[in-house]
């Protein structure tokens, strides 16, 4: 098992479908052994990745158990609760516990904007209802709510929220926290992984990691030797895979295509309003692959 509640090598790991737009067990079976035979000791199930808005609360939870399942204990599933209804995450985190989630990802609740005392709030009720490990999401270009410092300050002080990832894009903001609490902290954006980790950051939680985990884990452990000009080859080296999965259109889409391209699941399909990518994309993303050594 990992060293910390989440692991360091983590993706938050798309869900597969069939054709019909049904969740596939066998593939998300499938997708999380790729990750563990691929370096990792995380995985995020439910993530944005995992096109959890659109997935009902059952096979939310599903898709939690069966990732719990296909683990057995060789990598900490990270259960994504994140909702903009307190309830809602406090319900869905419960549900988490009874099918054997390792450790829970709650995002800041989108769309209503609430405020940071009401951020604050959110997230201790939620860290309150269970026993388990809560790393936060700062990603305020999907939620509009960023985590203040003096938020993640104040959040950092709750004995079970332990940990963050970072896609705010602030590595100031990011390393005034780190200097001042014990959070770990794991880069939620595959463009800054390198910098975050230089920085002080203990992980990655990746997209790109779909089909880069062992490099993923070189880099880390090239940081954690002090070796950052491997750390930087390495970082160079994966550009045109985080270009093709991260900028040409969507992550979730593009991650699906890659996995679907390396025979990992059998269907690409994503659910409204997300759309399956086009020729051109994945010629992009067969040529950003190629030249990262991916396949």
């Amino acid at each position: 098992m990992t060293t910390n509640p989440f692991g360091r090598v983590i993706t938050a790991m798309v869900t597969p479908m069939r054709p019909d737009g049904s969740m596939d067990e066998a593939g998300v079976r499938a997708v999380v052994e790729h990750l563990i035979a691929s370096g990792h000791d995380g995985i995020v199930v439910n993530g944005t990745t995992g096109e959890s808005a659109t997935l009902t609360d059952d096979e939310s939870i599903e898709a939690v158990r069966i990732a719990v399942d296909a683990a057995g204990g060789r990598a900490a599933i990270t259960a994504g609760v994140g909702s903009n209804a307190t309830a809602h995450s406090i319900d869905m985190a419960a549900r988490a516990v009874e099918v054997g989630a390792d450790a829970l990802l709650l995002v800041s609740p989108y769309y209503n904007r609430p405020t940071q005392a009401g951020l604050l709030a959110h997230c201790r009720a939620v860290a309150d209802s269970t026993d388990l490990p809560v790393m936060l999401y700062d990603i305020p270009g999907r939620t509009a709510t960023a985590f203040s410092t003096e938020t993640l300050l104040a959040l950092a002080e709750h004995p079970r929220i332990l940990a963050v990832k970072d896609a705010k894009a602030d590595l100031w903001a990011s390393t005034h926290v780190m200097a001042a609490t014990d959070l770990l902290w794991f880069s939620g954006d595959d463009v800054l992984s390198l910098a975050h980790l230089a920085q002080g950051a203990v992980g990655v939680v990746s997209v790109v990691g779909h089909v880069a985990g062992k490099e993923y884990a070189a880099m880390i452990a090239a940081v954690d030797g002090g070796d950052l000009a491997t750390a930087r080859e390495i970082h160079q080296r994966l550009i045109p895979a985080v270009d093709a999965i991260m900028t040409t259109s969507q992550g979730a889409i593009m991650a699906k295509a890659a996995l679907a391209e390396l025979g990992v699941i059998e269907s690409a399909f994503v659910r409204l309003p997300l759309v399956e990518s086009p020729p051109e994309h994945l010629e992009i993303l067969r040529k950003g692959l190629a030249e990262a050594g991916l396949r």
